[in-house]
């Protein structure tokens, strides 16, 4: 649910307020009453009608702290009063931390609202693209805002979400985030995809994914030799200092369960994004390919969350391998990479039936946690 849709930041990179897709300009800054009751209606008639045991509700922005946070701690309130008796409603907020008070996590926190912590590592030099709206860096207040949660409300710290930069040393950026206590920490790569390339990705890769050999050994793998890079110093220590969600789920794949991450894996789709004017919409992240790419055409008014999973674009990200091009479904990595997350396989004229533009990638570091599997039980036997 989006809570607000503006930020207090100017993030360089930010998919959402530099990319492609302009359509927040034109939505109310936050949620009606009407809005706000009636998604929580329709939460609840979906939990209703398929016996839901649990549902997750992000509070999401721009930052959603701009709303208040009594709002946010109201919004909940308002789903739990509807929702079934016997399903748990698991609320949480994605904040980049500088509107973070003692009241402010007093509220969130007796709400049972888990805090999330947009942050590109834990130095100020691995932050310098987070600015306001006037160039200033965001580090000061961040650091600030993580810490006081961290060292006042751990119940309810949810953990840390930073985004890869290849010009950060990988261990360097783990251990400084470790300095934040995190209990868990997702590892996120740049949204891009082949009409518009991430950062340092080699020309030669890109080629090599759409020639039919998608991720040949040796092939250029930039962030995928990143994330390796702390993977093994993750694996490596003595005791588990936190979670990473991208490493656990790859192994859990490996090892035949199945994911919960949008990322990888062949798991069908499972969110939607209801803006503060009431449309629903996918992911936000498909806002990164080109302008209309998250938008269905349905509201919360006049559309059900079935209405939702009935549409054709959401309905094809149910199909599992079928979905994915000939390419992915003849790689012998298909069942852990799953494609690659859906907005990193656009190119232009041929829609998302592409395999991932992390693909080289993705199959450095499947490949290389498959051998630490592989390692770890030889040491056993």
């Amino acid at each position: 649910m989006k809570a607000h849709s503006r930020c207090d930041l100017a993030c360089t990179y930010c998919y959402v307020y530099a990319g492609p897709d302009r359509s927040w300009r034109a939505r109310p800054r936050t949620p009606s009453p009407r809005v706000r009751r009636r998604t929580a209606q329709r939460i609840a008639e979906h939990a209703e009608k398929h016996a839901l045991p649990a549902i997750s509700v992000v509070l999401h922005g721009g930052e959603p702290l701009l709303a208040g946070a009594e709002h946010l701690a109201e919004t909940v309130e308002e789903i739990r009063t509807l929702v079934p008796p016997n399903c748990a409603v698991h609320p949480s907020v994605q904040t980049n931390a500088t509107l973070l008070s003692p009241e402010r996590l007093r509220v969130l926190s007796a709400a049972g609202i888990r805090v999330g912590v947009s942050l590109d590592g834990g130095r100020p030099a691995h932050n310098a693209q987070r600015v306001d709206h006037a160039g200033r860096p965001a580090w000061p207040a961040t650091a600030k805002g993580l810490r006081l949660l961290a060292e006042t409300a751990p119940e309810a710290y949810g953990g840390v979400l930073c985004v890869v930069d290849l010009r950060h040393d990988p261990v360097e950026v783990y251990e400084s985030l470790l300095d934040f206590r995190p209990p868990a920490i997702d590892l996120l790569l740049p949204h891009g995809n082949w009409t518009s390339p991430p950062p340092g990705l080699p020309a030669r890769a890109r080629a090599q994914a759409l020639s039919g050999d998608p991720a040949p050994l040796g092939a250029p793998a930039p962030y995928g030799h990143w994330l390796t890079a702390v993977f093994d110093r993750w694996w490596d220590d003595s005791k588990r200092r936190t979670r990473i969600r991208l490493f656990e789920e790859c192994v859990a794949l490996l090892l035949g369960v199945p994911a919960t991450i949008e990322r990888l894996g062949l798991q069908p789709f499972t969110a939607v994004v209801v803006e503060t004017d009431g449309s629903i919409e996918q992911v936000d992240s498909l806002k990164s390919a080109y302008e209309g790419a998250a938008a269905t055409g349905l509201d919360i008014f006049r559309h059900s969350f079935d209405d939702v999973l009935a549409h054709p674009a959401v309905a094809a990200r149910q199909q599992g391998l079928a979905a994915l091009s000939t390419i992915c479904r003849a790689c012998d990595l298909v069942t852990v990479c799953g494609g690659g997350h859906y907005a990193h396989r656009y190119r232009a004229g041929h829609a998302f039936a592409n395999p991932s533009v992390y693909c080289a990638d993705l199959a450095h570091l499947i490949r290389h946690v498959s051998r630490r599997l592989h390692e770890a039980a030889a040491g056993r036997r």
